[in-house]
C-alpha cells in the first residue's frame, strides 16, 4: 500500500519507469494481462470473501459480475491486442502524392483510476485492463467505503507488480483531492455525477482527459406487447441483483396502464420465488453498504405507497426489496439515483407519455425498452437519448466485450470495455510521410499563375 505522504513520489517514479518504454511493448502487456487473470484466479475465495464481507454479496453474483466476467474481458483483450496495437492505414488526397499516412496508437502515460464501492473489484480491475492493454502505469484508488475490498486490493497488488508500475492508494477524502492535485495523463473515474464534476474540475486544471463513469436513473419501459412472465422475472432479476447497487440497475419502471396489475402479480410470484417469503433470510439477497446510504434508502420508504417490501433492518442495514406506487417526479425518490431495492412505479396510456417523460430527464447511463412491437421499439431508440439500451432485457449490456460502456451527458463522458477500454487509455498518433524523389512545386511562392492550377489539382 501506498501512504498519502508518498503520492507523489509514485507519480514521479511512474512517469521514470514509463520513459523506459517497457510498458509499451506488446509482450510486456500480454505478459501483465496474463498476471492480472493469474491474480484473480489464485485469489478468487479471497475476492469473493471481501465482497461478502462489504455487500453480504452471493457468492454467484460475485463469481458471475466479478470474477468471470474479468476473465472474459481478459481473454477477449489478450485475443485481439495485437491488432488493436498496429498502425492503422490512413487514406491521403491524390494532390499529396507520394505521401503517405498511418495512425499510431500509443499509451497516454500515468493514469489514475479511481474506482467505486457497489462492486468494487470489478470497477477498480476492469478499467485497469484497458490501462495495460493501451502500454499505461496506473495508480489505483478503490473505494474507501468498500473496506474489506480495498484492503484487499492495497495487499495483492503489490504482491504481482512493482509500484513503480501500479500501484494502490488507500485513504478517503484527502486522498482523493492530494490525488487529484497530482498531474496525470488521465483520469478514470466510477461514482456519482456530484463527484464526477469535482474530478473533472480538478483535472480541468492540468487539462487533463477524463472518462467519467457517472449513474442517472434509469427508466424501464414496460409496453402492452410483452412476454409477461419473462419480463417480470428479468426486470425484478436487474433490479434487485446486488439490492439494487447497480449503476445500470432499472431506477423506475414507466409500465402500460392496460398491463399494470398483471405485470405487479408476476413480479411478486417471481420476488417469492427468487428470495422466499422473508428476503432477509436469503443467503441469495445483498445488504446496503453503509449506514448513511440506508437513511438515505429509507427516507424514500416515505414517497408513494408500498405495494410489496417495504421492511427494514437497521442492524443488518437490510432493505427489503420494494415496490413503489403512486409517486410523482415532484417526490425525493424520483429527484436523485436510488442505488437500492426501491422500484417506483408509474403508468401511462400512450408511449408518447413515457418518451416525453424520459426526455424531460437529464440523460441516463442506460434505458430498458420491453415490448415486442418492433415500431415502438424504434420509436423509442430514435427519440430517446442514452449511454446504452436494452430491449426486452436488463443489465446484461454490461458483460458484452464489443459494446462500448458509458453514459452520455450527465450519465458520463467516454466510455471503456473491449476495444472501447483501449481506445480510453490511448493516444490515437496521426503521422503523414513524405519522400524526397518527388517535390511539386505548385505549393511554393512565387504564386502567380498558380491558383488556377491547384484549385483543379485539390479536387481530387
Amino acid at each position: 500500500m501506498i501512504t498519502e505522504l508518498s503520492i507523489s513520489d509514485v507519480v514521479s517514479q511512474q512517469r521514470a519507469y514509463f520513459s523506459t518504454g517497457e510498458t509499451k511493448k506488446i509482450n510486456f502487456r500480454l505478459e501483465k494481462l496474463r498476471t492480472i487473470q493469474q491474480v484473480i484466479i489464485e485469489n478468487e475465495q479471497a475476492i469473493i470473501q471481501a465482497l461478502q464481507a462489504d455487500l453480504h454479496k452471493p457468492e454467484l453474483e460475485a463469481v458471475t459480475s466479478e470474477i468471470i466476467l474479468m476473465l472474459n474481458e481478459i481473454a477477449h483483450t489478450i485475443k485481439h491486442l495485437k491488432t488493436w496495437a498496429k498502425p492503422k492505414k490512413a487514406g491521403v488526397p491524390l494532390y499529396l502524392f507520394p505521401a503517405s499516412s498511418r495512425i499510431l496508437p500509443e499509451p497516454l502515460g500515468v493514469v489514475l483510476i479511481i474506482g467505486a464501492w457497489n462492486y468494487p473489484f470489478q470497477l477498480i480491475i476492469l478499467p485497469l485492463l484497458g490501462a495495460i492493454a493501451a502500454g499505461n502505469c496506473a495508480i489505483l484508488k478503490p473505494s474507501e467505503i468498500a473496506t474489506h475490498t480495498s484492503r484487499f486490493l492495497s495487499e495483492i497488488i503489490p504482491k504481482y507488480f512493482e509500484p513503480t508500475y501500479i500501484a494502490v492508494v488507500e485513504g478517503g477524502v484527502e486522498t482523493n483531492q492530494k490525488l487529484l492535485a497530482e498531474k496525470f495523463d488521465h483520469i478514470f473515474f466510477t461514482g456519482s455525477p456530484s463527484v464526477g464534476k469535482i474530478v473533472m474540475a480538478a483535472a480541468a486544471k492540468h487539462l487533463t482527459s477524463v472518462t467519467l463513469e457517472l449513474g442517472g436513473k434509469n427508466p424501464c419501459i414496460v409496453d402492452a406487447d410483452i412476454h409477461l412472465e419473462h419480463a417480470a422475472k428479468r426486470i425484478i432479476w436487474g433490479k434487485f441483483i446486488n439490492a439494487g447497487q447497480t449503476c445500470i440497475a432499472p431506477d423506475y419502471l414507466l409500465v402500460d396502464k392496460q398491463i399494470k396489475d398483471k405485470l405487479l402479480s408476476s413480479f411478486g410470484k417471481h420476488l417469492k420465488q427468487f428470495y422466499g417469503d422473508h428476503p432477509e433470510t436469503s443467503p441469495d439477497y445483498a445488504r446496503i453498504i453503509t449506514q448513511k446510504h440506508f437513511d438515505r434508502l429509507s427516507n424514500f420508504l416515505k414517497n408513494g405507497k408500498i405495494l410489496i417490501g417495504g421492511e427494514t433492518n437497521q442492524t443488518e442495514l437490510y432493505i427489503a426489496p420494494t415496490l413503489i406506487d403512486g409517486v410523482s417526479l415532484a417526490d425525493p425518490v424520483m429527484q436523485e439515483e436510488i442505488f437500492g431495492p426501491i422500484l417506483p412505479i408509474i403508468e401511462y396510456n400512450d408511449i408518447t407519455e413515457a418518451i416525453a417523460l424520459i426526455n424531460s430527464q437529464p440523460k441516463p447511463l442506460a434505458l430498458y425498452f420491453f415490448s415486442q412491437n418492433k415500431n415502438l421499439q424504434q420509436r423509442v431508440l430514435q427519440e430517446t437519448s442514452s449511454g446504452g439500451v436494452c430491449i426486452n432485457e436488463t443489465v446484461l449490456q454490461f458483460n458484452v466485450a464489443s459494446l462500448p460502456f458509458g453514459g452520455v451527458g450527465n450519465s458520463g463522458i467516454g466510455s471503456y470495455h473491449g476495444k472501447a477500454s483501449f481506445d480510453t487509455f490511448s493516444h490515437y498518433k496521426s503521422v503523414l510521410q513524405n519522400s524526397f524523389w518527388l517535390d511539386i512545386k505548385l505549393r511554393y511562392p512565387p504564386y502567380k499563375g498558380k491558383l488556377s492550377l491547384l484549385r483543379q489539382i485539390m479536387k481530387f
